[in-house]
């Protein structure tokens, strides 16, 4: 059998504006994780801060920097733990506000995302748009993408992270009532099409007036679902990764009679339009 990489996804309520109880939640998480032998757990989209806030000026003394006081806190539960952390938060930066997310390790912090494409929902209509391309970083020996929420509408958004080398693409989220659709196919679709793995992590419980729906899933590159929650209770899901079969594009499934190889089978100078319309 090979070596394999175990993970989590921590699907789990938020208090708006609670930083401190949200982040020592996720830190009890993170212990419980750790103990089981995941290496690293993702946190929902805002799990830091919360979501559903009215105004910019009303979110903002609940963002921060990057790094910044929770990321070093967080990032002392991973060194204590040898474990790695995916964290959504609200980061200030130049005037700024972004939604973002940022990885962690047992050393620090390694790399963060801020979130790209933008639906008129929650604090989504008062952040600024990711202003960094996507981007692939190592979480030990796996190569680990990361998105946001809406993100995974848009498949360029993991195209470009699986053409970069990433082994597993982290999706934190905060699925509202009417992505029942997105929870039930966008990770399975997404691993599948690129040969990922793809952790779609969402929360649970109710903000003003939006009850999330939960639904977090796990996909192997087949998009068959590893772990998934069915309902909307708080809970860590695990699943253990196959590195090397998510770099092996190449899939056969009778030999010389049916292969398919999910990069080298694509047609790059047909899809000019993509990037001129």
């Amino acid at each position: 059998m090979p070596d394999l990489y175990r993970i989590a996804a921590a699907q789990m309520d938020v208090q708006i504006g609670q930083v401190e109880s949200n982040l020592a939640a996720m830190i009890e998480r993170l212990e419980v994780a750790a103990a089981t032998g995941a290496r690293l757990t993702i946190f929902p989209e805002c799990s830091l801060s919360g979501y559903c806030f009215d105004s910019r000026e009303e979110a903002l003394p609940f963002a921060e920097s990057i790094p910044g006081p929770s990321c070093e806190r967080l990032a002392a539960a991973c060194s204590r733990l040898g474990t790695f952390a995916i964290m959504g938060l609200l980061e200030a930066a130049d005037n700024k506000l972004f939604n973002a997310c940022v990885l962690i390790g047992p050393r620090g912090i390694i790399g963060s995302y801020r979130k790209i494409h933008l639906p008129f929902l929650g604090i989504d209509r008062f952040t600024d748009p990711g202003d960094r391309p996507f981007a692939v970083h190592s979480a030990g020996e796996l190569r680990v993408g990361m998105n946001i929420c809406y993100d995974s509408a848009f498949p360029e958004s993991a195209r470009v992270m699986a053409l970069d080398g990433a082994d597993l693409i982290a999706l934190p989220t905060n699925f509202p009532p009417g992505a029942e659709c997105m929870a039930a196919h966008v990770a399975n679709t997404r691993a599948m099409e690129n040969n990922v793995y793809y952790a779609c992590v969402n929360r649970v419980g109710t903000e003003r007036g939006f009850a999330f729906i939960g639904r977090s899933k796990i996909c192997d590159p087949s998009g068959r679902p590893l772990a998934e929650a069915l309902h909307t209770n708080e809970e860590l899901l695990y699943a253990d990764i196959d590195i090397q079969r998510a770099r092996s594009k190449r899939i056969v499934r009778v030999p010389e009679k049916h292969i398919i190889d999910r990069f080298e089978d694509r047609r790059p100078e047909m899809y000019g339009r993509i990037n001129t319309k």
